[in-house]
């Protein structure tokens, strides 16, 4: 379930009634708000990379349940490192995560995958993806090329609600794409209800998000038109994220 925090944060938090876990805590007051109110005992925490507001309430949620801390070596507040090729066991709540490097938003960053499930912080959007804070293109375009290759059925937790605002974006690169118009008539019906545009899908990301779909004549053209001079993947989507970089 989503737990908003901050300004357009989501913490991600699962449980089975008794035990939960959260995904990219940056406030701890909300997410002990809600434990408190489902009775739930808060038996780990899972990062996927170092920002402020991914971490920010960590050590306090640590400080009131003693629990573990999963994430990046690089990030403080971690007591269990973990990356790329390894697994989070968690017994309580019962959960299996594979862990996958994706760099490109943050060097650091990686995100959990469960075969159902994508806890994938700021690396993918809601049709869009993180900026290159501190990544290549090219990192970034390969970790977006893995996650892309997931199961099309493949549920997609990312941490932020930008989705209306990526679709604009997205509606600039493929105006006559009918996925994405249908995608952001349903996303906009549901913000106007007060309700997350989030669990997203691989497979609806892969019809409607500009930053997967490279390899589509039409999102080529629209890089062309912004100055790419070619038609590779890395290429295609580095000219793609300048151009949102400036996108009003």
């Amino acid at each position: 379930m989503p737990v908003p925090v901050l300004k357009d944060n989501y913490v991600w938090l699962g449980h089975d009634g008794v035990h939960a876990f959260v995904v990219d805590p940056g406030e701890a007051e909300p997410v002990a708000q809600v434990l408190q109110s489902l009775q739930l005992k808060l038996a780990a925490i899972l990062v996927t990379h170092h920002h402020g507001d991914h971490i920010g309430g960590v050590a306090a949620l640590v400080e009131t349940w003693h629990c573990p801390v999963y994430g990046p070596t690089t990030i403080g507040v971690v007591d269990t490192p973990v990356g790329e090729g390894d697994t989070v066991t968690l017994t309580t709540p019962a959960a299996r995560f594979k862990v996958m490097a994706v760099p490109g938003h943050t060097l650091d960053h990686i995100a959990y995958y469960d075969d159902t499930t994508l806890f994938c912080g700021d690396t993918l959007f809601a049709c869009g993806c993180g900026r290159l804070f501190e990544g290549t293109p090219t990192q970034m375009q390969h970790s977006l090329s893995r996650l892309a290759a997931l199961p099309a059925e493949t549920r997609v937790y990312c941490t932020h609600e930008y989705t209306l605002s990526n679709q604009r974006f997205a509606r600039a690169v493929e105006p006559n794409n009918p996925a994405l118009a249908a995608r952001n008539e349903a996303d906009e019906a549901s913000r106007a209800q007060g309700r997350p545009t989030l669990p997203s899908s691989i497979g609806m990301e892969r019809a409607t998000n500009p930053f997967l779909r490279w390899a589509e004549w039409p999102v080529i053209q629209a890089a062309h038109a912004q100055g790419a001079t070619g038609d590779d993947a890395v290429q295609v989507f580095g000219t793609l994220r300048r151009w949102k970089d400036g996108f009003a």
